[in-house]
């Protein structure tokens, strides 16, 4: 499902219109990914987002072999609620 799927699912369920329902996702989504860039995780039904720091580390390019070395990052995680994985495996 894309994000213009999700609009239009919470449109139909809710009886609402479109654009009202793509404000509604719009600023969901603005505020996890406001609340990410503080540093801070974000903790839903659904689950939990938080941001993970990746270390500096050495890689190689497995084309050509060569090795190179692999600046330190941030990544976004998610670890789905025990909710939501009790009903994924009992389906």
């Amino acid at each position: 499902m894309n994000q213009a799927q999700l609009v239009g699912r919470l449109a139909k369920k809710q009886k609402l219109a479109a654009s009202r329902a793509k404000e509604m996702v719009q600023l969901v989504l603005s505020t996890i990914q406001d609340t990410l860039l503080k540093g801070e995780s974000v903790r839903t039904t659904l689950g939990t987002f938080t941001v993970a720091k990746r270390a500096a580390r050495n890689g190689v390019n497995p084309k050509t072999g060569e090795r190179l070395a692999i600046r330190a990052s941030k990544a976004v995680r998610f670890k789905a609620s025990k909710t939501v994985k009790d009903k994924l495996n009992k389906r």
